[in-house]
């Protein structure tokens, strides 16, 4: 399997960013992240290649396997899938950022794994927004403790929110979703944890994501292609 195709979609995909940006007036960088969910080792090489420097993966044996495969890729890896307890202890010296802290129990087993090597690490608070019990997040009344709490773990650095939005091609109600996020983040953001980064939006929504503030958007299959 070959991504020829993926530096003409990255380049296409910046353009729809920095389109509606100027459109919202928003400014500011919109970190790409490619998920090579499903996806060969040799898509994380692509967008080495191809000048994307950020990739994620949402499954921790998935992404292990393709970091173990082979010498190391030049990008920053992002775990965005649930994470388990019992998996915390594969991600210090792999990922660069962790997307999906949802519970405090996930960021303490967390912050113990970084601890015994001295590492401390950039994660968001995943918040369940879209009402759907099959996705995991934080729920949005208890936000604010959470992140306060995961402040408080040394290894630990909350640096923003993530969230998904319901399935669904009604751009209204991926803005309102995506818009919610932003209304929290300002409400629970304070001087020591300003919180700057939203993690919002994928191949199928993530124009309205960078409408309403993204700065993390996690695209698949609109740079690589369907998985097979």
């Amino acid at each position: 399997m070959t991504f020829a195709a993926l530096p003409v979609n990255l380049a296409r995909v910046r353009e729809e960013i920095a389109r509606i940006q100027a459109a919202a007036r928003i400014s500011g960088t919109v970190r790409i992240v490619g998920i090579t969910k499903g996806h060969p080792r040799a898509a994380a090489e692509a967008a080495a290649e191809a000048g994307l420097e950020d990739v994620g993966e949402n499954r921790i044996q998935e992404a292990v396997a393709k970091q173990d495969g082979g010498p190391p890729v030049p990008v920053r890896w992002h775990m965005v899938g649930h994470l388990q307890t019992n998996k915390a202890k594969y991600v210090p010296g792999r990922f660069w950022m962790v997307h999906s802290v949802d519970s405090i129990r996930i960021a303490e087993a967390l912050a113990e794994a970084l601890d015994k090597v001295g590492e401390r690490m950039r994660v968001l608070v995943q918040v369940s927004l879209a009402a759907e019990p099959q996705k995991s997040g934080c729920p949005p009344g208890e936000v604010a403790s959470l992140v306060h709490r995961v402040g408080g773990l040394q290894a630990l650095d909350p640096v923003g929110l993530m969230t998904m939005a319901p399935l669904t091609e009604d751009e209204p109600v991926q803005r309102e979703v995506f818009g919610d996020l932003r209304r929290l983040r300002d409400e629970v953001a304070t001087p020591e944890l300003p919180l700057p980064e939203l993690s919002m939006g994928m191949s199928g929504d993530y124009r309205a994501a960078v409408a309403e503030g993204a700065t993390i958007v996690r695209l698949g299959t609109v740079l690589f292609g369907e998985r097979r």
